[in-house]
């Protein structure tokens, strides 16, 4: 039969994705009798739905497309390469261009000694990498035992039976027999909610301490790595308190476990700086990536692998990888990818245009009564929504409540804006203009307007006890 074209009427497009298409994180029941929003077309920040919305996305697809949407170069460069080499692997001591040439540029673009990539499909898909080789790098050195990896609650490593228990999600951990052995959380450093009376500065040394406590009740023998994004992402753009990482990373120092810097939302340009590692002074050993490294053309992930950790892996065989490992066309995407994030300067915008002007427009939402904080690093930024300001109060009604009633007014407004329970985040294209930095403020604070409203007329502005 022929391809489905965007033409057809919306209800039919809608009836046909409820009944073939299982959304990711959704209640598939109920979308089906809503209905799903059918996106067309994009350019640049906006995307097109098929009543003929112009919507600006407040999110970047999903954190990755940071050079923006109809960059025909990518389409190209795509074109090119599947008329050359469509496929080939990488297992049986073969190799191809695309793949080299980009594992060579993200060496040259990586801090330290950072200098060596093995390629996932997915950020989900190089964090079950990670596991496997932090555990492998201590069996070969005659550690076998060492098989502990400590992540936080609430951190997102993805949603594979792996990456998925590293993740500290409760309601991942519900469904599927999450999580795997050998896996601990610590808290996150979420000051604003959890911090009480505490300063940020003593909350981030106290949240830091927790992995010490956490190495010596376990033994130092046991643990293997400590896994953490620079800033949380999906668990609600939360931004550590300025003391938290420099004791994170004491701390693995000095009991020499591996530290893993999750970096498939923070990398790329998305903190000001190609890796948030470099935004907040990290030294890992091992970097997840995906997302912005192709700016989400292409499904490519991957971890990039100091020295010591590649040299030990390497003296062995390494029973793992993936059919699509390095693929080329993807391989091709990404490289043409970066090419332009460098040769357009996007990260000098991102750093002397972008990014303050989102600062200044995020935090000036901080006035509206809903808002109880701004949390904003680079092109990444928080809303946490309260009914009581001065005592940073949760909602006495059901968490998420508030953050969903925003979010719905959000996209009433056609402006994609995203709810962590009841923080609302933001992550839009790294190329963003002022002016289309000031519209999304409008439709912000329009949407945060109408959620007010509604909240009062169900009398459901009321903090928790």
């Amino acid at each position: 039969m022929p391809a489905i074209t965007n033409h057809l009427p919306t209800s039919e497009l809608q009836a046909l994705d409820a009944a073939h298409h299982m959304h990711p994180f959704t209640a598939n029941g109920e979308l089906a009798e809503k209905g799903a929003r059918i996106i067309t077309r994009a350019k640049g920040v906006y995307l097109y739905d098929s009543e003929g919305n112009e919507i600006l996305d407040g999110m970047a697809g999903l954190w990755c497309v940071n050079i923006g949407y109809g960059r025909g170069e990518l389409a190209d460069v795509a074109a090119r390469q599947m008329r050359e080499l469509p496929f080939y692997n990488t297992f049986f001591q073969t190799t191809h261009v695309p793949a080299i040439a980009l594992a060579q540029k993200i060496a040259e673009l990586a801090p330290g000694d950072l200098n060596h990539v093995f390629f996932a499909g997915s950020g989900s898909e190089a964090n079950d990498t990670n596991i496997r080789m932090v555990r492998t790098y201590w069996a070969i050195k005659g550690k076998p035992e060492k098989t502990i990896i400590i992540s936080r609650k609430n951190a997102y490593h993805g949603s594979s039976v792996g990456s998925g228990s590293l993740g500290g999600m409760t309601p991942m951990h519900e469904q599927g027999g999450l999580p795997i052995p050998d896996i601990l959380h610590i808290n996150q450093p979420y000051w604003w909610a959890e911090g009480g009376d505490t300063t940020p500065e003593d909350f981030g040394l106290a949240r830091a301490a927790e992995l010490e406590e956490a190495i010596l009740a376990q033994g130092e023998d046991r643990i293997a790595a400590f896994i953490a994004e620079p800033i949380q992402g999906a668990g609600g753009v939360i931004v550590p308190p300025s003391t938290y990482w420099p004791e994170i990373q004491r701390i693995c120092d000095k009991y020499k476990i591996l530290l893993i810097a999750d970096e498939v939302i923070c990398g790329f340009g998305r903190t000001g700086n190609w890796f948030g590692s470099q935004t907040m002074g990290i030294k890992p050993h091992i970097m997840t990536i995906a997302k912005g490294l192709s700016s989400g053309y292409q499904p490519i992930g991957g971890s990039i692998v100091c020295d010591e950790v590649a040299e030990v892996i390497g003296s062995g065989e390494f029973n793992h990888g993936y059919t699509y490992s390095g693929h080329p066309v993807a391989s091709a995407v990404a490289l043409e990818n970066l090419r332009i994030l460098e040769e357009e300067h996007v990260l000098d915008h991102v750093r002397d245009v972008a990014a303050p002007a989102l600062k200044e427009m995020w935090e000036g939402l901080g006035d509206h009564p809903l808002v109880g904080e701004t949390a904003i690093v680079g092109m990444m930024g928080s809303l946490a929504l309260t009914p009581q300001k001065e005592s940073r109060a949760k909602f006495a009604m059901d968490a998420g409540t508030a953050g969903f009633t925003c979010r719905e007014r959000c996209f009433a407004n056609n402006l994609i804006m995203r709810h962590v329970y009841d923080r609302m985040v933001i992550s839009p294209p790294l190329v963003i203009t002022p002016d289309e930095i000031t519209e999304m403020g409008k439709r912000a604070r329009k949407a945060l307007d109408e959620c007010y409203t509604q909240l009062k007329d169900r009398d459901q502005l009321k903090p928790a006890a």
